[in-house]
């Protein structure tokens, strides 16, 4: 009885997590793109610094009809936000923010599990964009399809560095074997990591699959209401699970310089957000990629990098 209600309790945890820190991230984008691009439209609804802009997109997108092309495969064109934003959720269970126990569920092979689900999530993606009957949804799932195939490589491989530093693929064992000197040592993997993770995210400055001024919005053109709700905060979700999962595997997770491991779960959360708010930065600040030189930017970049770094991670662990 004991072990049913502790699994019901880690649960009901992360559902309030998954249900809390999307969001936030998606106020906080308004603020901060409001606030360095002088925007000032989100600065005023509900009165003090905008506070109710993201009760207005609610109910805005609460509103707008759901409509499904006569075309469309509908039965796929209603699944895929749903395909699109739950594998998110999934992968929140696996992330530990805290020692002793403070994890949704403990997996073994923790770096293939979350790799994996959140490369299903980009399937919601390409189920959207073919199912639309929309030659411009069906291009932006092409290119979500091959942006994909370039950056999950370099992802994975980053990731593997990490897995061999700590000699282990379960993301506990690799908090429980960090040390702080990894950190330079590991910090170009946790560089490519964070890039290929925007990159399968489709953030700026890697969303020419949703470029608007090519494409009108790639695979998400036919979605309106509650459902291009959904895809939106999966995007959010997805800013949260890369962030958190960088914190992890790069910068030491609930390790802090002070305070010993009864504030773990805040050194998580610090470099959780100090990292989503470098994504929605970045979105500010660099333009949209060319096709072209998205996968340029993976093939002769970030993969040459990655091997790199797995080269320096073995030498590392035969001269230890």
């Amino acid at each position: 009885m004991n072990d049913v209600l502790d699994v019901a309790l880690r649960l009901v945890a992360v559902l309030a997590v998954f249900l809390v820190f999307p969001l936030v991230v998606g106020q906080t984008e308004h603020k901060v793109m409001a606030h360095m691009q002088g925007r000032v439209g989100p600065m005023y609804a509900g009165g003090f610094h905008g506070w109710a802009q993201l009760v207005a997109d609610g109910v805005k997108f609460a509103q707008k009809e759901d409509v499904v092309p006569a075309e469309a495969d509908r039965r796929i064109f209603q699944l895929a936000p749903a395909v699109a934003l739950l594998p998110y959720f999934v992968v929140l269970i696996a992330i530990p923010f805290a020692p002793d126990g403070g994890v949704g569920q403990a997996i073994d092979a923790g770096i293939f599990f979350v790799l994996a689900m959140m490369g299903v999530g980009v399937l919601g993606t390409l189920m959207g964009g073919w199912a639309s009957a929309n030659k411009f949804s069906l291009l932006g799932g092409l290119r979500t399809a091959a942006q994909l195939l370039a950056y999950e490589l370099p992802m994975l491989l980053a990731a593997a560095s990490v897995a061999m530093a700590a000699g282990t693929v379960s993301l506990v064992g690799i908090l429980d074997a960090f040390e702080w000197w990894w950190v330079p040592w590991q910090i170009v993997g946790g560089f490519v990591f964070f890039t290929a993770g925007l990159a399968e995210l489709q953030r700026p400055p890697f969303d020419a699959p949703v470029a608007d001024s090519e494409i009108i919005f790639g695979a998400y053109t036919e979605y309106s209401g509650l459902r291009f709700a959904l895809f939106l905060l999966a995007e959010y979700a997805g800013i949260v699970v890369l962030s958190g999962l960088t914190a992890v595997l790069f910068l030491g997770g609930w390790h802090g310089p002070f305070g010993g491991d009864g504030l773990g779960w805040f050194w998580t959360l610090l470099k959780t957000a100090v990292l989503a708010f470098g994504v929605i930065w970045l979105r500010v600040t660099y333009p949209r990629l060319r096709e072209d030189q998205l996968q340029r930017f993976a093939w002769t970049v970030l993969i040459p990098l990655t091997l790199a770094q797995i080269a320096l991670t073995g030498v590392v662990k035969v001269v230890i």
